[in-house]
């Protein structure tokens, strides 16, 4: 059995209309994870059956008395293994933290969507400490993209299992983080929607960290306006509806020229954005070409591990005094990266930083979105990973375009744009830093003339 309905407005009319349940839409996510032939078991790290399926039957109750806390009550959702649950430990994927305590608080995102009636229905796999785009997890097992099972392909990552629980029915949204690419990595790789708020719009208590200076919380979903409900709801707001629709005729992409964004894509990927980006004129789009010369500096400033290293070290320190033998070598090698990084270089690094966003904001502002695949690659074999080189060289392929927005602090999302029966592709839209709600406007445009 799987989710009949595939996004949170559809789940809502029917709950309204009293056509579903609550407890229909949990149990059938239920039986979708727990299905022996599907990626459930590792997709999840911890179910939640007899929770959800109460929190489903409370919320049943509370519309029959007309007390519903929200359209969305009673919907099915996932949470990365990143978020605090209160009395549940906080692994991030890894087995150093098998014996953290219980979380004594639920993180304010979380707690946001459980106040707004959505069902939690376990905690979702991921890359170890979230420090990887590929979505490899040793400890755990690797869950697998919905394309080629039978090769058997890396989901993206670090958001790996909340990907797959999405593009598989196993809940109608999912909750991960996004600090070099973690949700429109594995949304690309998997032909779903992933979402980067401004960072800072959704709160990061509660949350592991990897990079206090660029992460996010972000939703995947399998629609834009399933991701701009969540989103919303996370950031605080009191109520949340799907964007409204709006022609493409008229909007402005930018295109950036002669930068890394390009450069070595898969032949199936090229044709894919180019096909998209074709579509969206044919709908009345303005597709501009731009230069933007500071997305090359990126790289040279952050050639000594950036912010990601420096600040995932200095968090790592005292774990890896007890626990250093129980990490993926592959994730440690990166966070002692961080170790050598000096206190000038890190000031020095925010300094650029500024300066290059200051420039790259002037640059894109004519804009609506500027435009580019999300990652160069449809999804690799797992096998071609475990090569040590393949594993870095796959690895940067995949989160080179992804990170660039992420530096330059900006919202940004990733929709398929693939044709039926191909390899998964992600068209990724990236607004101004705070045009969030901007962004969604435009992605909802996009995404009904990709599909129209």
């Amino acid at each position: 059995m799987s989710l009949p309905i595939a996004s949170l407005a559809a789940a809502a009319e029917a709950l309204a209309a009293g056509r579903t349940t609550a407890l229909d839409l949990t149990e059938a996510a239920l039986a979708r994870i727990a299905d022996p032939s599907g990626e459930g078991g590792r997709a999840f790290l911890d179910v939640q059956a007899e929770k959800a399926r109460a929190s489903a039957r409370a919320m049943d109750a509370l519309r029959a008395a007309g007390r519903a806390p929200s359209p969305w009550a009673g919907i099915p959702i996932s949470v990365k293994d990143l978020f605090d649950q209160q009395g549940l430990p906080t692994r991030a994927g890894a087995v150093a933290l098998e014996d953290a305590p219980p979380a004594t608080a639920t993180a304010p995102a979380v707690a946001r969507l459980e106040r707004a009636g959505f069902v939690v229905l376990g905690r979702t796999n991921m890359v170890e400490f979230a420090f990887s785009g590929l979505g490899v997890n040793p400890h755990h097992g690797t869950p697998r993209s919905p394309w080629d099972r039978a090769t058997g392909r890396l989901p993206g990552g670090s958001s790996s299992g909340a990907a797959v629980a999405v593009a598989d029915g196993m809940g109608l949204g999912a909750l991960g983080s996004d600090t070099g690419g973690s949700c429109r990595v594995p949304a690309a790789l998997c032909g779903i929607v992933g979402y980067k708020p401004t960072a800072k719009r959704v709160p990061l208590e509660g949350v592991l960290p990897l990079s206090s200076s660029l992460d996010s919380i972000g939703p995947l979903a399998n629609t834009v306006g399933c991701c701009a409900v969540l989103d919303a709801l996370m950031a605080g707001a009191e109520t949340a509806a799907p964007p409204p629709a709006r022609p493409v005729a008229g909007l402005r992409f930018g295109l950036p020229e002669a930068t890394y964004l390009f450069e070595g894509l898969e032949p199936v990927v090229a044709e894919a954005f180019v096909r998209a980006v074709a579509r969206l004129e044919a709908a009345g789009a303005r597709i501009e070409r731009f230069t933007l010369p500071e997305l090359a500096e990126i790289p040279v400033v952050n050639a000594a591990g950036g912010f990601t290293a420096a600040e995932s070290y200095a968090w790592h320190r005292a774990l890896l005094e007890r626990a250093r033998d129980r990490y993926d070598p592959r994730i440690l090698a990166r966070i002692l990266r961080g170790a050598s990084m000096g206190a000038a270089d890190y000031l020095d690094l925010h300094k650029a930083r500024a300066r290059i966003i200051a420039a790259a904001a002037a640059r894109t502002a004519p804009y609506d979105a500027v435009l580019c695949p999300t990652t160069a690659l449809t999804p690799p074999a797992i096998s071609a990973v475990e090569d040590e080189a393949e594993y870095n060289r796959i690895n940067l392929l995949l989160l080179r375009n992804t990170a660039a927005f992420n530096f330059l602090d900006r919202c940004s999302i990733s929709l398929p744009c693939h044709a039926p029966g191909e390899a998964p592709v992600g068209l990724m839209l990236s607004g101004a830093h705070d045009g969030d709600a901007a962004l969604f406007a435009t992605a909802a445009a996009v995404e009904a003339a990709l599909r129209g």
